[in-house]
């Protein structure tokens, strides 16, 4: 048996660890709906491959050597330009799968309007790696029903990367990179803005609403400040929405 490796970032999953070639996860309720995803994802350049369970029941997953891409930000317009690109043939894989009826998404920030799509729900840096053959996306626990623009959104906020004391002159044409990538229309353009704002709130919410009744790992992350990163970035973007547009038109 080879030796573990325990990895840390994580906040949905319990202890994760590496094992040589491999990641293992504990089962979470919504495990089995997305090893179904990976599955359908498989031979893709942008998900990790679902190797089945071990002894233990762990979900065994592809290990991929690489940098965090949260350690390499802030991105260049041509890398920005990259994510939008790999974002959009995630989404476009994503409409041929048929997800299984029993599956027990979890979404930690749904869509108000619903979703026609099951998305990764958290494409962010710190959940990116890259090296040298391939940028992948982990960490898929938040996998579910969404829209593409509510996915977008969410990576938006996380790779321009927004912030409380942004500059619009600087983040309106790294939102743009991003979204040029991806390849956005005119009416989806109009309706994003809104989107990255309605999504950033709701994290902050989502972290307030922890701490009130202790429901963990919101709860934590609140204390440990995270609330204050999320709340003034929404107020941020919410503030200029109007910049938004004309950088996206």
């Amino acid at each position: 048996m080879e030796a573990e490796e325990i990895l840390t970032g994580g906040n949905v999953a319990a202890e994760v660890v590496r094992v040589g070639a491999t990641v293992r996860k504990p089962a979470l309720p919504q495990t089995a709906g997305v090893e179904a995803l990976l599955e359908h994802l498989a031979g893709s350049e942008f998900a990790p491959r679902t190797l089945g369970r071990d002894e233990r029941g762990r979900h065994v997953l592809e290990y991929i050597p690489g940098a965090i891409a949260e350690t390499l930000t802030p991105f260049s317009l041509e890398d920005l330009h990259r994510v939008g690109r790999l974002i959009r043939e995630l989404h476009d894989a994503m409409e041929g799968f048929a997800a299984p009826t029993d599956a027990a998404w979890q979404v930690v920030v749904p869509d108000p309007a619903g979703g026609d799509l099951i998305c990764h729900n958290d494409l962010a840096p710190w959940n990116l790696v890259c090296n040298e053959d391939r940028w992948v996306f982990i960490d898929w626990d938040n996998a579910g029903p969404a829209t593409r623009l509510w996915d977008l959104g969410y990576a938006a906020t996380g790779f321009v990367p927004f912030t409380p004391d942004g500059d619009v002159r600087v983040d309106g044409p790294r939102l743009r990179a991003l979204v040029d990538g991806y390849g956005l229309d005119e009416a989806q353009r109009e309706a994003l803005p809104a989107q990255i704002a309605a999504h950033t709130r709701g994290s902050y919410d989502l972290l307030v609403d922890g701490h009130r009744t202790g429901t963990q790992p919101w709860a934590r992350l609140y204390t440990e400040g995270h609330g204050d990163y999320w709340g003034p970035t929404a107020a941020y973007i919410e503030a200029n929405h109007d910049a938004w547009l004309t950088a996206l038109l």
